[in-house]
């Protein structure tokens, strides 16, 4: 069952409740996609600039169901930014708001919904799609390069059932949303539950706000997901002492959550007789790759846990020879029908097909326990050398997080920039590291910052670091 073509399944059950309180049927949903898919071409490419509001949604949905393939983007996405990818790929459609509808010269308005409208571009020389691209999304942290992934209609069909079995998604589940449409863990919720029929609360707002917290509780939410950014705010926020009895359900992914933040967590959770996931992907897989059973979450803090149903990890070293030793250290590699086709720079990309056939390396180092659970030890393009030493940076942020300090790590060869928002504390912060490491204390260099750089989705930006 493809979620999108079988909204129809679930006819009167309700599919959204927006922020104002709108109630949408999955009957409407479907009425409202089609209106907007109707307006369009198959086989063409779109622009959607979303927010979480029932406009975007109804649109992705409308364009999966008519075959065109949408560039899910941030409404608040960069106007220079978004010029050099109408150039770049020169979309036949763009879905927007419609205050924005003056970004692309000699469009024309073909349809209308809510505060939204379809621009028909007038590009005479859009891009042909190869006939299995479904989806585009910007690769993590993507400030200024056109790089996307192409997903496939199978990449999307398999994640979203892959996800809602091992979270045992059910029609009476309804989840709110935290993350935005345009990343892919938002989108994969999105996915999984109206696979299943629920109700998604559809929300903009941030945990900061008194409304988020109110909708949840006067919508009954279920279950929500965050990066690790939303989880350190959730302890800010005293989530141990909040009474939300409808919340069954957390997940986490999007980056690695610190270990002891995992155990915290883990133990709330459990005296809250909520279940935690903590979760593992990459846009390149669609969304997730796996899952650390609830059971799990505190012994096996630190951990990505298993593949997801229907994958597969292995690792390998730098030879690319699989490895069997337990404990041991290689680059984790993944196989699924959710890896995606491949990259695009430029339009022509768009009529490749199948570049990975269906194996992902992610370019993550990990390690595999007697268990068979898997543990991501650093990123391999996220390594310096300081003085002939190798230095795995997330190693470094870790090692530093335990000594009490939360830090991110940059630099170059033979400079380690560690940068962190406490004011105090810089020559301890410096004293150990190089105690730890035994690298001379020239190498390192402690750099106070107001905060860290984050995009929407809350993932660190590293490049924002100078």
């Amino acid at each position: 069952m493809n979620f999108y073509d079988d909204l129809h399944a679930h006819g009167a059950a309700i599919a959204l409740i927006a922020d104002g309180g709108e109630h949408i049927t999955y009957d409407g949903l479907q009425k409202i996609a089609d209106g907007i898919g109707g307006a369009t071409t198959s086989r063409t490419l779109a622009f959607c600039l979303c927010e979480n509001n029932v406009e975007s949604v109804a649109a992705y949905l409308g364009f999966l169901r008519k075959r065109v393939a949408p560039l899910m983007l941030s409404a608040s996405i960069n106007r220079e930014l978004l010029q050099n990818l109408l150039q770049t790929y020169r979309p036949a459609y763009l879905w927007l708001p419609e205050g924005l509808a003056d970004v692309c010269a000699g469009a024309r308005i073909v349809h209308r919904y809510g505060s939204y409208a379809l621009l028909q571009t007038p590009y005479t020389d859009t891009p042909s799609l190869h006939g299995d691209l479904a989806l585009l999304l910007t690769t993590s942290g993507s400030t200024g390069s056109p790089m996307l992934v192409r997903q496939s209609y199978k990449n999307i069909a398999s994640n979203a059932a892959a996800i809602a079995q091992y979270l045992g998604i059910t029609g009476g589940d309804r989840p709110i949303t935290t993350l935005p449409m345009s990343y892919s863990y938002g989108l994969s919720i999105l996915n999984s539950h109206f696979l299943r029929g629920c109700t998604v609360l559809l929300t903009a707002k941030s945990l900061m706000d008194k409304g988020f917290w109110q909708m949840l509780k006067t919508g009954e939410a279920t279950t929500f997901g965050g990066v690790p950014y939303v989880y350190e705010m959730l302890k800010r926020l005293n989530f141990k002492r909040m009474d939300l009895p409808s919340l069954k359900t957390l997940t986490q992914a999007g980056g690695k959550l610190d270990a002891a933040l995992v155990r915290e967590f883990a133990g709330v959770c459990a005296e809250k007789g909520i279940r935690f996931f903590v979760m593992y992907g990459q846009t390149e897989a669609t969304a997730r790759m796996s899952y650390l059973p609830p059971d799990y979450a505190e012994s096996a803090a630190g951990s990505i846990g298993v593949a997801i149903p229907g994958g597969e990890f292995w690792l390998e070293d730098e030879q690319g020879k699989a490895i069997l030793e337990e404990g041991a250290t290689g680059e984790l590699v993944y196989r699924g029908d959710n890896v995606t086709l491949g990259y695009a720079s430029c339009g022509a990309d768009l009529a490749k097909g199948d570049e990975n056939g269906g194996v992902l390396h992610t370019g993550d180092l990990a390690r595999r326990d007697a268990d068979g659970l898997y543990y991501i030890v650093g990123r391999m393009k996220r390594v310096l050398k300081l003085f002939g030493n190798r230095i795995n940076l997330e190693e470094v942020e870790q090692m530093i997080s335990e000594f009490g300090y939360s830090c991110v790590c940059a630099g170059v060869d033979d400079r380690l920039r560690i940068y962190t928002c406490e004011k105090e504390g810089h020559a301890q912060i410096k004293s150990f590291i190089v105690e730890r490491t035994g690298i001379h204390h020239s190498a390192f260099e402690v750099v106070y910052i107001d905060s860290i750089p984050r995009n929407e989705a809350g993932k660190i930006l590293y490049s924002a670091l100078h």
